[in-house]
């Protein structure tokens, strides 16, 4: 059993680079804080991972896994690795280090997840980012990769069971809402007109395909960390830490139509995704949650998650958008932090920070954004068109 003692995460409305920072001023306060946090001194760091999906690209720095111990010399010598899963970069660096704790390795991991965005223009930002579809097979058409790429998979949901855009824009709009509370949120403080969440082409333009531009989430700057211990640790189940009790990890093909093409006669339209989240169930040894965090790329990606969750049946996720059960006071709060439409997503930050917040809910750490009574959460990363799936179930000390 791996345990969360503590994280950080910093202000995603922060643009590093216009601030004269780069990438090694985000790792130095997320180390720093991260390790306040969870009360842990640098020398009992067992091993570091690190998660970041296009540092080269961005900044042009590679080796990231150097990155601690460059600004942070008591890290000198501690075993450190780079991941990369694209936007499930964060997960699979958590899913690395519990390996290692579990392993018996190490007791003791600290892990980040760190990406600069805003390093270029727009859109060079948008064909960076393009890298982790299958590049040169797909989407050559598009001027914006993962909007047109998540078009598809509206189209592909409205084939199978139709599907209303309305929907989509009221995820838009609750994920937006839901930032406000968040004092880390990149859009905490944008305003929005009556006509922000609806069909209008002036105030909520469409981007690619039926994407609209409320339904996407943001070009973030910004880092997450966590401190994980093993059931060794001897502040394994003290008060304030976290357990994760479940987790979920799958790995499909690159190309998008290769996945709708597999799932034809299933009754969802991405059964690995389905199939990652019954394994983190299944380990935890439950069958439902009290909130979720999940990846809100698109308001789509939502959309998706809410059936794949079994929220409701396949194709009726817009029950439970329609019926107010993603709410922070419904019967499943979804991203009541904000998620990454409202809260940000620097790439390869976004499952560290899930994890975090997860942890937060379970510890009545949340602030403004706590689900009353949280005991138990759930993440799901998901990294390119759901090529990489990484999900965790999180639950409190007390075991409930």
């Amino acid at each position: 059993m791996v345990w969360v003692l503590g994280g950080h995460q910093t202000d995603f409305a922060r643009n590093w680079p216009r601030a004269g920072l780069e990438v090694s001023d985000l790792v130095a306060e997320v180390v720093q804080e991260t390790l306040v946090d969870a009360r842990v001194d640098p020398a009992a760091i067992g091993v570091i991972h690190v998660g970041n999906a296009f540092g080269q690209l961005f900044t042009g720095q590679g080796q990231l896994g150097g990155m601690p111990a460059t600004v942070d010399d008591r890290l000198w010598g501690v075993p450190a690795t780079r991941h990369e899963a694209a936007c499930a970069s964060g997960g699979v660096a958590i899913l690395a280090a519990m390996a290692d704790l579990e392993s018996g390795r190490y007791d003791c991991a600290l892990v980040l997840g760190v990406e600069l965005e805003k390093t270029v223009p727009g859109d060079l930002s948008a064909q960076y980012l393009g890298a982790a579809a299958w590049v040169g097979h797909e989407g050559q058409q598009a001027k914006y990769m993962w909007p047109h790429m998540f078009s598809l998979l509206a189209d592909e949901y409205d084939r199978r069971y139709g599907l209303d855009d309305a929907y989509l824009n009221a995820i838009a709009e609750l994920n937006f809402r839901n930032a406000r509370a968040n004092p880390n949120a990149q859009t905490r403080a944008w305003e929005f007109g009556p006509a922000s969440f609806t069909e209008d082409d002036t105030a909520n333009p469409v981007v690619e395909g039926r994407v609209r531009r409320q339904q996407c989430s943001q070009v973030t700057d910004g880092g997450a960390g966590v401190v994980l211990v093993s059931d060794r640790h001897p502040r394994a189940g003290s008060a304030g830490a976290a357990r994760i009790d479940g987790w979920g990890h799958r790995t499909v093909g690159l190309p998008l139509q290769a996945k709708f093409d597999r799932s034809r006669d299933e009754p969802y339209v991405l059964p690995h995704v389905r199939r990652a989240i019954l394994d983190a169930y299944g380990r935890a040894g439950v069958d439902s949650v009290d909130g979720i965090e999940t990846h809100d790329c698109f308001a789509m990606s939502e959309y998706l998650a809410i059936d794949h969750f079994g929220l409701t049946g396949p194709g009726e996720s817009w029950k439970a958008v329609e019926n107010g059960e993603l709410e922070r006071g419904g019967r499943i709060p979804v991203n009541a932090t904000g998620g990454l439409i409202g809260g940000g997503h620097p790439v390869g930050a976004t499952g560290v920070r899930m994890l975090l917040d997860a942890a937060r809910q379970v510890t009545d750490r949340a602030g403004e954004c706590q689900i009353e009574g949280a005991r138990r959460m759930a993440t799901l990363n998901i990294g390119g068109s759901t090529t990489t799936t990484v999900t965790f179930v999180v639950g409190s000390q007390d075991g409930r």
